[in-house]
């Protein structure tokens, strides 16, 4: 097979099988490994350490904000290239999200350290939390430069069409921190900052193995210095392609900070139902994610080869698959709602929230898989901006003020619809965009 052919000649159906099917394995793979913490942490019967994690769990979603920009920005403009034929472009691309990555992650971790008691009391950590939070965050932070870096090079590595090798960085990441999750929380007592050591190990882990395959496998990239670069638009393309799916993580971030601040008024019980609602739903949620994520290099290549219509054709069916497993994943965790918010911890009252709060998160999750295709597809095409205003407006600017609008009509019941109705409006518009963009697209082809 020619290096070119899955991009570019194979059959769509089997193309997009052929990326997304690790992609979406890799993506099953992150929300295990979001999920094990929690998990873990439950089998406790503290729902305090419960707690403690939830409120501190904006702090990886920021980390992940960095690492999606980098990823799906290094991906983007590393496809583009491909489809150019820009070798140098294409090794500029890796060698500037390897940098970028673990200079961030540097910053951030020292920024967490210096800003600790601030942070915490923003993110609604009170006198019963406080201290089982910052052990958690204490640990995170060193290892911030390896947990942005390896879930950047995942997105970098299937640009490649090296979807199985990217598959197996999160794997190896997922596995050390599942094994080492209940050695360091219940074997050594440590709760909630053995849950942290456990992910920064895992994920120093999967860069190593990421390293390896940059050293010694990779035909197309390179991490050396000489490739590094902010000039020629390196920096600029990279940073405003990715910056959509950056801006979803951190008002993502925000958003759950705020949604925190309203729940702690209700008690802590609260706050550790929609820590594991928001961990369990992300199984619906990244289903899909990484479907569309799977497909982007497709996407980006036939874009820059001039293919319009495989890019349209890779497009549609990869909607139609979303939909279909969107449904399917939605139905599995209805009829299974209570024995999932069970598996997590065995308190009657963070029960009784969380299956009222998983049942209304489901609500989108037959459809939100077409926001991320759309968005995909505006990154892929190089419209950075409408997809930026999406991000902005699932996350920010509809979410947040109608957490508070909802909470002052219908009180606690309201605020946990905010998200579903949310993604509903985001859905519609970027249907309306895209549809607007792809006809202009296709009337000058």
């Amino acid at each position: 097979m020619e290096d070119n052919e899955l991009m570019s000649s194979m059959k769509v159906s089997r193309a997009v099988a052929k990326m997304a099917i690790p992609s979406v394995i890799s993506s099953l793979v992150t929300v295990v490994y979001n999920m094990a913490d929690t998990f873990f942490v439950g089998q406790t019967g503290d729902p305090l350490q419960v707690a403690a994690v939830s409120l501190t769990n904006p702090v990886f979603i920021l980390l992940m904000a960095f690492a999606n920009m980098f990823g799906m920005g290094g991906s983007a403009v590393a496809s583009m290239a491909m489809g150019e034929k820009n070798e140098k472009r294409v090794k500029n691309a890796s060698a500037f999200v390897t940098y970028g990555s673990l200079a961030v992650g540097i910053v951030f971790a020292l920024l967490l350290y210096v800003f600790m008691k601030p942070v915490l009391g923003v993110f609604g950590a009170d006198s019963q939390t406080y201290d089982l939070a910052k052990g958690y965050v204490f640990h995170i932070a060193y290892g911030a430069p390896f947990i942005i870096w390896s879930a950047a090079a995942s997105f970098v590595v299937r640009a490649e069409g090296a979807s199985k090798e990217a598959m197996i960085g999160s794997m190896i990441g997922t596995v050390v921190n599942i094994v080492l999750d209940p050695v360091f929380i219940s074997g050594m007592h440590m709760g909630a900052a053995g849950a942290a050591i456990a992910t920064t190990i895992g994920n120093v882990l999967a860069s190593l193995y990421y390293l390896w395959y940059f050293l010694k496998k990779s035909k197309s990239f390179s991490i050396h210095p000489r490739y590094f670069t902010v000039r020629n638009k390196v920096l600029t393309r990279i940073c405003a392609i990715g910056m959509p799916t950056a801006i979803f993580s951190v008002l993502m971030s925000v958003s759950t900070i705020v949604l925190n601040q309203i729940l702690v008024a209700y008690g802590n019980a609260p706050v550790a139902a929609i820590g594991i609602v928001f961990k369990a739903n992300m199984f619906i949620t990244f289903l899909q994610m990484g479907l569309a994520n799977g497909v982007q290099p497709l996407l980006g290549y036939n874009y820059g080869s001039g293919d319009r219509k495989r890019f349209v054709d890779v497009e549609k069916y990869t909607k139609k698959c979303c939909l279909v497993v969107g449904i399917l994943a939605t139905a599995l965790f209805f009829f299974g709602r209570e024995p999932i918010i069970r598996m997590f911890i065995d308190d009657p009252e963070v029960i009784r929230y969380g299956v009222q709060m998983l049942v209304a998160y489901m609500l989108s999750g037959p459809v939100i898989g077409l926001l991320f295709v759309n968005m995909n597809c505006l990154q892929s095409t190089g419209n950075a901006f409408p997809a930026t205003v999406l991000s902005v407006l699932r996350q920010g600017i509809l979410l947040i003020p109608l957490l508070y609008l909802l909470q002052m009509l219908f009180g606690l019941n309201g605020v946990i619809y905010g998200q579903a109705v949310t993604d509903w409006i985001s859905v519609l518009l970027s249907i309306l965009i895209w549809n607007n963009k792809k006809r202009k697209m296709e009337g000058n082809s």
